[in-house]
């Protein structure tokens, strides 16, 4: 049962014990020509540290987070921190918002009140959401001693449940990026009667083994994806298989934690008009601080792992027929053309090339991306009210 809204409070001890930790910072020597190529830049990774020491302010990223309504409940065995926004307009649309890794619901802080009240950003109060956001299993609040670990397939149930029993809302839409992709797309899998529209801003890459390309789109994806896989991903093999023996580092250190992620962060998103990083060092430390503080970074990855030794989380037969939304970022790390995508997804009704953005589309891209999630959901709800319209008695006067 809920009982009462949930804070964030971290002690003052607990900075303490991070500023501490961060001033006895061992720095490795730098390699080569100690470029970016290899990883985290020493250089940066020093600054990084003397931000976080000397002018980051974890207690106002905190109050931004308790601004929300959040809330804590044990589900299905596990622990479920989420936050709960009501919209603002005549009949807000329910709508499930997901995270990934290695991101947090420090991803939506400036999403949420677009998407909960767009009036008071210029838009129509009729296309307002009533968000629940949570924290994943195994990150973040929604970890501690003794949670179990839950791959995507074990969670998709788990959210099923706190949607529509818990929370009440017997249909509702998904968004989702990242693991948040896999997850709502697995969702709408099992339970299309409840899932009102699909939305992505990334596309679930399925085994690329034996794929042979049938256009020239599709060859130039494999041969991104060709390039991905070598140079890309070794921090997914790592987590994949040996997770526990990365975590100890990560969860000692507090440098070797902001390196590991901030590395993904800087690496997988793009550039603002001006040329600066999109995301920026406040940004980056207030979702690094969250896994610190909560410890939550073994238990991260997981998902990883169960992917790597279970079976596939969207089957290379699964067909998900729920109205489907993507938004293409371009400097999203993998973009599948949509004739692949329409391998899985056979009713896709709406799809958008951004024109910045990547993957992290909700912190770099706020703006845009509520806007695109406004509009395929609209179209949802006229298209309903046109067959609403169309299958009403008809009525002749003689």
């Amino acid at each position: 049962m809920i009982t009462s809204e949930y804070q964030m409070h971290v002690t003052e001890a607990e900075i303490e014990d991070l500023h501490r930790r961060l001033a006895a910072t061992r720095f490795p020597s730098p390699l080569a020509d100690g470029s970016r190529k290899f990883g985290t830049e020493v250089s940066w990774a020093r600054e990084l540290r003397d931000y976080w020491l000397n002018e980051f302010d974890w207690r106002h990223h905190e109050a931004k987070l308790n601004a929300f309504p959040q809330f804590k409940m044990r589900v299905r065995g596990a622990d479920i921190h989420w936050l709960e926004v009501p919209g603002k307009g005549p009949n807000p649309t329910p709508l499930l918002l997901l995270h990934g890794w290695p991101g947090s619901v420090f991803e939506f802080m400036d999403i949420l009140p677009r998407l909960t009240d767009p009036a008071s950003h210029g838009g129509n109060p009729e296309d307002a959401f009533t968000v629940v956001a949570p924290s994943l299993p195994g990150y973040g609040l929604s970890f501690g001693e003794g949670s179990p670990n839950l791959s995507i397939q074990q969670m998709a149930p788990l959210f099923i449940e706190l949607m529509s029993s818990v929370l009440g809302y017997q249909r509702f839409g998904l968004q989702g990026g990242d693991w948040g992709a896999w997850l709502a797309s697995r969702i709408a899998l099992e339970a299309p009667d409840r899932c009102l529209g699909l939305h992505l801003n990334l596309l679930p890459r399925k085994d690329l083994a034996g794929v042979v390309a049938s256009t020239p789109e599709e060859d130039a994806y494999l041969r991104q994806m060709d390039l991905w896989t070598r140079d890309g991903t070794g921090y997914g093999h790592e987590q994949s298989t040996r997770p526990q023996t990365l975590s100890f580092g990560l969860t000692d250190s507090p440098m070797g934690l902001a390196a590991w992620i901030a590395e993904k962060m800087r690496d997988w998103s793009d550039r603002n008009e001006s040329g600066d990083p999109a995301i920026s060092l406040d940004q980056i430390l207030a979702n690094v601080s969250f896994y610190w503080f909560t410890g939550a970074i073994a238990s991260s990855f997981w998902p990883y792992y169960a992917k790597w030794h279970s079976e596939p989380i969207i089957p290379a037969e699964a067909r998900i027929a729920v109205p489907m939304a993507y938004a293409e970022f371009p400097a999203e790390v993998m973009r599948p053309p949509r004739s692949m995508a329409s391998r899985t997804f056979t009713n896709i009704r709406r799809w958008s090339s951004m024109p910045s953005g990547g993957h992290f589309a909700a912190l770099e891209q706020p703006a845009a991306l509520a806007r695109e999630i406004e509009l395929f959901f609209r179209e949802l709800r006229e298209a309903g009210r046109c067959a609403l319209a169309d299958s009403a008695p008809k009525t002749t006067n003689l």
